[in-house]
């Protein structure tokens, strides 16, 4: 789906290739050197200081300690401009990384309320029991719509529910619609304040973060970033005595103000991180920082029925393009009471899909 964009500028960087090289710069001060001797000979010579014969050739009229003189200002000069590049203390290595931002980045655009209209709609239809998320994010839309804003931009969420209930998946539907990329932080299978922020040069394992390595990779100023159990996110400590945790990370690109002058840990450079959204998801409220609960909407989010399951594996498979008998034969398994209670779960019902997506296309044997 394809969605209007607005391209920010995303950084205050100035590339090497927008900078005059030493050459030109020589070139233009010797022209420009050799333009005003002419001149100066010329106005001598109308006012009879000099004569015709008195004359210097343009060839001469600058020798070798001008040619040094022109050189070493030159290199001042295109020192002095490196170093307001905002890029002078990387390598070339690291600043080649670094070429998808020239020019600035788009980020998606809703350009009238009716089109917010029709994004929650849809995420609405294919999850019903998300209703309450898919408020907030319509709420959102309209207003970036109504005030003109280049982005898309909604209050961050804190979706709390039970495991399976789809919150990442609704998540990633979301994303679908806006046309965005993209990220995803498992808070309690990795250190997740270094993986969505990165880690400085001077660690063994220093690394851009997931952030800055979906902006770069997809040239996005404007991508969803999910972050899954953060109420489980475990704090960090390095050999100093350091504290990390995932909170200390969060909340600066959490502030709409700070994030615009956000600082990459790793390649050490300002951005604009004003544009991205978050989607943080939660089995329950215990555990979950106040910081985060007070600079986000918190969502508690109903349990799912054997209505809601069933619902989803028709508008799922619908979508996959599963053959009719297919899909008739998986909504039987609802309707014959063959989903208990018990064993409530999207991603029970997402296996099954898998399972009826693969038998559908297995081919014939003779």
């Amino acid at each position: 789906m394809t969605r209007c964009t607005t391209t920010i500028p995303f950084h205050n960087l100035i590339f090497m290739d927008d900078i005059t090289n030493l050459r030109d710069i020589e070139e233009r001060w010797q022209k420009f050197l050799k333009h005003v001797r002419r001149e100066a000979q010329q106005a001598d010579l109308a006012a009879g200081k000099i004569t015709d014969e008195d004359l210097v050739p343009s060839y001469n009229l600058l020798d070798e300690i001008d040619r040094r003189r022109i050189k070493r200002r030159s290199v001042r000069l295109l020192e002095r401009a490196h170093s307001k590049t905002g890029m002078y203390h990387l390598s070339e290595k690291h600043r080649a990384r670094l070429t998808p931002l020239r020019g600035g980045l788009p980020v998606a655009k809703i350009t009238t309320e009716h089109e917010a209209d029709e994004i929650a709609a849809a995420l609405h239809a294919e999850m019903p029991w998300m209703a309450p998320a898919t408020e907030e994010v319509w709420h959102g839309l309209r207003a970036s719509a109504r005030e003109g804003l280049p982005g898309v931009r909604f209050n961050p969420l804190v979706l709390v529910g039970s495991p399976g209930v789809g919150k990442s998946f609704w998540a990633r539907r979301l994303a679908h619609h806006l046309n965005v990329p993209t990220t995803k932080i498992e808070a309690t299978g990795e250190p997740a304040a270094f993986s969505i922020v990165g880690l400085q040069k001077g660690w063994g394992s220093a690394s851009p973060g997931k952030l800055v390595q979906t902006v770069l990779r997809d040239r996005h100023a404007g991508p969803l970033v999910i972050v899954d159990e953060v109420e489980k996110a475990d704090e960090v400590r390095s050999n100093k005595g350091s504290r990390h945790t995932l909170t200390d990370a969060l909340l600066p690109l959490l502030e709409r103000m700070t994030a615009r002058e956000w600082q990459c840990p790793f390649f050490q450079i300002q951005m604009d991180m004003s544009w991205v959204n978050f989607v943080l998801t939660a089995n329950s409220r215990k555990g979950l920082p106040e910081p985060f609960q007070s600079r986000s909407v918190v969502l508690d989010l109903p349990d799912l029925t054997p209505e809601h399951l069933r619902h989803f594996a028709i508008a799922e498979g619908t979508r996959r393009g599963l053959p009719g008998p297919a899909l008739a034969a998986l909504v039987d398994v609802f309707d014959c009471g063959a989903i208990s209670n018990a064993r409530l779960s999207l991603r029970t019902v997402s296996r099954m899909l898998d399972r009826a997506e693969t038998l559908a296309h297995r081919p014939m044997l003779n």
